[in-house]
C-alpha cells in the first residue's frame, strides 16, 4: 500500500508550488521553478507545506484517532488547524487558506453539524476539498457516500463531491492495478463516475477530462480546473519530477495543483521516485513519515 508514497508525493509538489501561488503562467514560462525554493509570496522557508498539505494531516490524523471516519472530529481536527497552527511546519504557522473553507469551519464554530457546515453554492466549487481527500484511498471498501461526505464538510456542492469521487477511483486504481498505464487508470475510473453518476447534469463539466480534451487548461482553482490540469501533467510527463513541476509552471493556484498531481504520481512511480534533494528539505519529514506509516498499519488492519 505505501501510504508514504502518495501522501509525501502530496507534500513536496504542495511545498514546491507555495513560493509561486498566484504567479501567472506567462511568468513562469519566462522564469519556471526547476526546484524547491523558498521566500516567495508567503515568504517562508524551502520545504514549508501549505493548507493543502496541512488539511491532509488533519484528515489522517483524526481517522488513526477515532479509528474510522467521524465527520465532527475530522472538523476539529481542522479546527486545529485553523486556530492553533497546528500540522504546520512554518515558524508563522497558518498562512494559506481558502474562503470557503473559512466560511464552512466558521459555520462549525458556530454550532452546524460537520455535515450541514459545507457549503454547497455553485460559486463554492474550489478544490478545497479534492486537495485532501487523498487518504480515503487508502481505505479498502471506501464507498463513494462517505468520499462525498467528506467532501461536503467543507465543499458541498455535488461538483466537488464528484471530482473528489473521481479522485479517490483513479487512486485506488493505481494502489491495485501495478500493470496498468495512467491513462488506463484516469479511464477506468472515470468509466465508473460516468456510470455511477448517470444522468447527472455535472458530468457535463468533467467532459473534457473523459475525452482527454486537455490542451487547454487554466491552473486557477476552480475544481475542475485543477482537476484538469492534474490529468494533463500526468498524461504528458513520465516521472515524478516532471509532473509536479508541470503542474506547478502552469502557474496561478501552484501549491494545490502540484500537491494533487504530486498525489497520484507519488502513488504511480513510488516514493523512490521523488527527488531526495527535495524531501530533504521538508521540515518534520520524520513526522510525516511516522504519520504514514502509522495510518497505514490503520489501513491495513481496517
Amino acid at each position: 500500500m505505501k501510504v508514504k508514497d502518495g501522501i509525501i508525493g502530496l507534500v513536496v509538489g504542495d511545498a514546491l508550488g507555495v513560493p509561486v501561488e498566484f504567479t501567472s503562467r506567462s511568468e513562469l514560462e519566462e522564469n519556471p521553478v526547476t526546484r524547491m525554493e523558498g521566500n516567495g509570496m508567503y515568504g517562508q522557508p524551502a520545504g514549508t507545506w501549505s493548507d493543502d498539505t496541512s488539511m491532509t494531516l488533519a484528515t489522517m490524523t483524526s481517522i488513526i484517532n477515532k479509528k474510522g471516519i467521524d465527520y465532527d472530529d475530522i472538523m476539529d481536527e481542522f479546527l486545529e488547524w485553523y486556530i492553533n497552527s497546528k500540522y504546520t511546519n512554518s515558524d508563522d504557522g497558518r498562512f494559506d487558506i481558502g474562503i470557503t473553507t473559512v466560511n464552512a469551519l466558521n459555520n462549525y464554530r458556530n454550532g452546524a453539524p460537520a455535515l450541514e457546515s459545507g457549503c454547497n453554492g455553485e460559486r463554492e466549487n474550489g478544490n478545497g476539498s479534492l486537495m485532501r481527500i487523498l487518504p480515503l484511498a487508502y481505505f479498502r471498501d471506501i464507498d463513494y457516500e462517505t468520499i462525498e461526505n467528506v467532501s461536503g464538510i467543507t465543499h458541498a456542492h455535488k461538483r466537488s463531491k464528484i471530482a473528489c469521487v473521481l479522485y479517490v477511483e483513479i487512486a485506488k486504481s493505481m494502489l491495485e492495478n501495478d500493470d496498468l498505464t495512467i491513462e488506463e487508470h484516469i479511464n477506468l475510473a472515470c468509466d465508473k463516475i460516468k456510470e455511477h453518476y448517470k444522468g447527472s447534469e455535472e458530468l457535463k463539466h468533467f467532459q473534457k477530462i473523459f475525452d482527454n480534451n486537455l490542451d487547454d487548461i487554466s491552473g486557477k482553482g476552480y475544481v475542475i480546473y485543477t482537476f484538469e490540469c492534474v490529468v494533463h501533467c500526468l498524461l504528458t510527463t513520465d516521472n515524478y519530477r516532471d509532473a509536479v513541476l508541470k503542474a506547478v509552471n502552469i502557474g496561478h493556484d501552484t501549491d494545490t495543483n502540484a500537491a494533487i498531481c504530486g498525489g497520484l504520481a507519488g502513488i504511480y512511480y513510488g516514493f523512490d521516485s521523488i527527488p531526495v534533494d527535495w524531501t530533504d528539505q521538508i521540515n518534520r519529514i520524520d513526522y510525516l513519515l511516522s504519520l504514514c506509516e502509522e495510518y497505514e498499519a490503520f489501513c491495513d488492519e481496517s
